[in-house]
């Protein structure tokens, strides 16, 4: 384990390709958050790309891809699993604007024999509500996925089981939904999927790193590894031919899933409408929202819509988070499964890429006010002038005593920066900060007079995620 961790470290060295409108300390903090994700998971790579003002600003590769590839590039294509999802529907809806199927037909219109298939739309397939078994919900590769399988052998073990659920009633992840309507599209467009997304997608994005998951094997590919429980870092085997699929059947470089987060973005490629029904979430029959639209799941981050999906395939993992109205947006590509170190260094990445929040003109001078009193606090020599009587009275002895051995301890921080938008409160204006560090972050919530030179009447540290 040590001397596969050291290893890890010592090739965490940054591979840059564009690294533009980040300033040095934005650099600087996701290199951070990246490096020390992977240090303290075992994690052995990570692959990131991220837009902002709608064009990729930073593309970079940290660590080994694999033990024929010491040193991650950022051209290199990772296995991002589900992420694919958002492809598939993307090529219905594709079938669609050419009056080929539409995603109200029932599935039984082109493919016999599954179960509930007069009952099932394709919308539902691609929502997760069709009621059909998931075949693949395991973390990990049970016994079958050792021998290669076409999608009709999936399809004949799985969807035509009994319906977990009547179709539309619940909101359940179904890889087997994805897998016919994979099917759908083959059988409509009479050529493969993967021809069909590389002829309508990939190749007028310029996209062209994108490969089959089952040929981006070997040393030329990045490596998937896995770890039990807290053991050594492995070399996982990969599933055989077939599984993923188009469930998950792609691989990728993180930039190249940026060209298409900037598709999204910008509304082209596909017509606009797609994007909007794509995004748009789908509803159960009893009006719930599921929060899940076509291969795409529609919540907000840091207060902000997003449009997001993970990947986990044998070995991978992936996080993708776009954020339209911002234009920007953060992909992070892993190859280990024992770790959320992805999903942390995703949301890192994003609350250091996303814009600041328009807010009161004072808000620049609140937060060097703000630097300066945590600054301060943690010091133990607090200027009472920056205070109201309320506050000074808060900060009695043993309430400084507290600030200053608690905070002074963690050191200087890397940065402290505004949470949300400044709102009136009480005769007064909230703020909210928030302040990281190396392995932690704390918030500072405070209230100050009106106007740039106001005093605070409140300034509370907390600990936060």
């Amino acid at each position: 384990m040590r001397s596969l961790f050291l290893a890890a470290l010592l090739a965490a060295v940054p591979t840059a390709v564009i690294a533009q409108d980040l300033t040095p300390a934005e650099s600087q903090r996701i290199d951070t958050i990246v490096t020390e994700a992977l240090a303290k998971s075992g994690v052995p790579s990570a692959s990131i790309a991220v837009v902002r003002g709608g064009r990729i600003v930073l593309a970079k590769a940290y660590g080994k891809a694999s033990e024929t590839i010491p040193v991650a590039t950022p051209a290199l294509p990772y296995q991002v699993a589900s992420n694919s999802k958002q492809f598939t529907a993307a090529a219905i809806l594709l079938l669609e604007d050419e009056g080929k199927l539409s995603l109200d037909d029932h599935v039984s219109k082109y493919l016999p024999g599954i179960s509930g298939g007069d009952q099932i739309t394709i919308r539902q397939l691609l929502s997760h509500t069709s009621g059909l078994q998931d075949y693949w919900p395991h973390d990990y590769s049970f016994v079958a996925m050792s021998k290669p399988v076409r999608p009709k052998g999936i399809i004949d073990r799985w969807a035509k089981k009994p319906l977990d659920f009547a179709p539309g009633t619940q909101w359940q992840y179904s890889n087997t939904g994805y897998v016919v309507a994979g099917q759908i599209v083959e059988k409509v467009a009479k050529r493969s999927l993967f021809d069909f997304l590389k002829s309508r997608i990939f190749t007028p994005l310029g996209m062209t790193s994108v490969v089959d998951q089952d040929k981006a094997i070997g040393p030329a590919y990045p490596q998937g590894y896995k770890r039990f429980a807290l053991g050594p870092v492995r070399p996982d085997t990969p599933a055989a031919p077939g599984w993923l699929y188009a469930a998950g059947e792609l691989s990728m470089s993180a930039t190249d899933l940026a060209k298409w987060n900037i598709a999204r973005m910008n509304r082209s490629l596909l017509p606009a409408d797609d994007w909007a029904v794509q995004e748009t979430p789908v509803k159960l029959t009893d009006g719930k929202d599921t929060g899940y639209g076509l291969g795409v799941s529609v919540r907000q981050f840091a207060g902000k819509p997003m449009i997001e999906h993970s990947g986990e395939s044998v070995g991978f993992l992936s996080e993708n988070m776009v954020f339209p109205d911002q234009k920007t947006s953060v992909t992070v590509l892993t190859n280990s499964w024992f770790s959320d170190a992805f999903v942390q260094m995703a949301q890192g990445i994003a609350r250091t890429a996303l814009p600041a929040p328009a807010g009161d003109p004072a808000d620049a001078a609140y937060l060097t006010k703000a630097q300066t009193v945590f600054d301060q606090l943690a010091s133990g020599a607090l200027d009472r002038k920056l205070l109201t009587d309320n506050a000074n009275y808060y900060f009695d002895t043993t309430a400084l005593a507290d600030y200053k051995s608690s905070l002074g301890a963690l050191g200087k921080p890397v940065r402290i920066v505004q949470t949300g938008t400044s709102q009136a409160r009480g005769g007064f204006v909230a703020r909210r900060y928030r302040v990281e560090y190396g392995d932690r972050a704390l918030s500072i919530s405070t209230f100050s007079e009106p106007g740039a030179d106001g005093r605070f009447e409140q300034f509370l540290v907390a600990p936060t995620q």
